[in-house]
């Protein structure tokens, strides 16, 4: 893999996404688009949970996809806290998809980056969902009140900007399983190998 990943511009509903592309050492397996956390506090698609995602999955053979979404860096439009940004995923795994034909798609998020991902995922058909440190109760869009049963959900015991009881009361009435990092904050301080490990054997 390329220590600086190439970057691309995906074409968007409002204009040039700014993409970094992570690709695997041999033929790609599936395509994954990564989100970023919330651009207002200085998310970007290099955050390092962002990376280490992407990372991981390429590992896995996966052509991961990290966009600036609207408003970010080089990318086109303005921030629209979670509504548009959900139409930029879309189109990201759209061009994805027209690269690499038939192969699986996982989408993936941390923070607000999951938050958006998760809306994604009501509108499209993929084949995983990763929610990092997912953006539980902290818009007023609400979270989705369900997602796949096979989602994987990665929160901190000792998250500081989502509580983890907050996810696990999302999580329960689907009795959906969170993985928690003990003792660990909400951007993974200290614990991103152990995190791209676990994305890893997760995707297989």
């Amino acid at each position: 893999m390329l220590l600086s990943p190439p970057s691309i511009t995906v074409p968007g509903p409002v204009g040039g996404l700014d993409t970094l592309v992570i690709s695997p050492d041999g033929p790609p397996r599936g395509v994954a688009v990564v989100c970023h956390p919330n651009p207002t506090q200085g998310g970007t698609h290099t955050n390092k949970v962002v990376q280490t995602c992407a990372k991981a999955l390429a590992s896995r053979g996966y052509v991961a996809y990290c966009p600036s979404l609207r408003g970010v860096g080089k990318s086109d439009g303005e921030h629209d806290y979670g509504h548009g940004e959900v139409d930029d995923v879309l189109a990201v795994a759209g061009f994805a998809r027209a690269q690499f034909p038939g192969v699986p798609l996982i989408l993936a998020g941390f923070s607000f980056g999951g938050f958006v991902a998760a809306h994604a995922r009501q509108r499209t058909e993929a084949d995983g969902l990763i929610l990092m440190g997912p953006a539980v109760g902290r818009y007023p869009v609400p979270m989705p009140a369900e997602v796949p049963a096979d989602t994987l959900v990665i929160h901190g015991e000792e998250d500081e900007v989502i509580a983890l009881s907050t996810v696990l009361d999302w999580a329960r009435p689907q009795s959906l399983p969170v993985v928690v990092f003990p003792g660990t904050t909400h951007f993974f301080h200290g614990k991103l190998v152990p995190l791209g490990r676990l994305i890893a054997r997760h995707v297989g």
